[in-house]
């Protein structure tokens, strides 16, 4: 789908969460375009490699020219993976843009590296976030030919897809110790070590408070008293897990009084990463959060009255996530009272499977 993007000028940047498949994203991009341009006019650099930490995106994208006797005039292809290893990439990415031509696509791992504080990039980016595996996805990674009447088989495949998440290194490994290892590096690379944290530990209790808390109403005074921090220092933890795609928020619908408040709904960014931090248990939590990274790209908020709930409401749709349960007598008055186009209740996998 995203190859659709390579015609036009805007720069590509991908992001989401690590390991979510942004490098194979890009590396699929790349066997397209050998089906239709010369190799010496693609060019792929991982700029984490060892050796390129002293040189700049313009030395480095500037050799390649000189050795391929490619003058500016001539169109390349630039991939430019781990972005985020490089500064001052906003400036340089601005200069490629302004002064070659040159169609550029990147990845980064956290929004805040992203930050274009002097708006360099300013309409000239397109920016896509990646997720983790939605089922069809996870089916096609499992090699799973199932044929619509095997409905059983579906079922089973979907009850271990709650349990694994849809990280794909891990959906095709099952190894546990990947998985940690994968939140160590996200903790202490792009939380700790960028925002000079000099307490790791409640960093690690702060993730496992918020995995424990997926699928819930959070206010951030309670989880100060919890973890006995600051009120100040849960906002700026809870931006940096934003910001590294760990954990995504909703707001409840209503105006702004309402919305301040009250409490946002806190999501995990892969099933998996919170069944690891907590078990899996509570499996209404994950279909929940499961239903939201499905229709996430709608922008849901949710709604709250007198006591009530209701999941998600978007685009005229409302929408209740119940797993293999009934709405509670106030639950479906609420659910009744509240106009909407469309209403839909997402109890099993089938109706999962059906949400666009």
């Amino acid at each position: 789908k995203l190859s659709r993007f390579l015609p036009l000028r805007d720069i590509v940047l991908l992001t989401g969460l690590r390991r979510v498949g942004k490098t194979t994203i890009i590396k699929q991009l790349v066997e397209e375009l050998l089906q239709e341009v010369k190799p010496e006019l693609i060019f792929y650099v991982s700029l984490d490699a060892y050796g390129l930490e002293k040189h700049s995106i313009h030395e480095i994208v500037t050799r390649y020219r000189t050795i391929h006797r490619l003058g500016l005039d001539q169109k390349i292809y630039v991939f430019l993976d781990e972005i985020a290893f490089k500064e001052d990439f906003q400036r340089e990415l601005k200069d490629f843009y302004d002064n070659e031509n040159m169609k550029i696509c990147a990845s980064a791992s956290s929004a805040s590296i992203l930050r274009d504080k002097k708006a360099y990039l300013t309409g000239r980016t397109r920016t896509i976030e990646i997720l983790p595996l939605d089922f069809e996805e996870f089916l096609v990674f499992r090699n799973a030919k199932i044929k619509t009447a095997d409905a059983y088989l579906l079922e089973n495949y979907f009850m271990e897809y709650m349990q694994t998440g849809g990280l794909p290194e891990y959906v095709l490994t099952g190894d546990i110790v990947y998985l940690s290892e994968l939140v160590d590096s996200i903790l202490y690379k792009d939380i700790i070590a960028f925002h000079n944290i000099k307490d790791p530990a409640i960093v690690k209790d702060f993730f496992r408070l918020l995995m424990e808390r997926a699928g819930k109403i959070i206010t951030l005074n309670k989880m100060a008293k919890i973890l006995g921090i600051s009120l100040d220092t849960v906002r700026r933890y809870m931006e940096y897990f934003k910001e590294t795609y760990m954990v995504y928020t909703v707001e409840r619908c209503g105006k702004l009084n309402q919305r301040l408040r009250t409490g946002k709904k806190l999501y995990a960014g892969d099933v998996g990463l919170r069944n690891m931090a907590t078990g899996f248990r509570d499996r209404g939590a994950v279909f929940e959060n499961m239903v939201y990274l499905k229709i996430k790209q709608h922008n849901p908020c949710y709604i709250y009255e007198d006591g009530n709930e209701i999941d998600f409401f978007f685009k005229d749709t409302l929408m209740e996530v119940k797993f293999r349960e009934k709405l509670k007598d106030k639950e479906l008055r609420l659910f009744e009272k509240i106009p909407a186009k469309e209403k839909i209740i997402v109890s099993e996998w089938q109706e999962y499977m059906k949400l666009r």
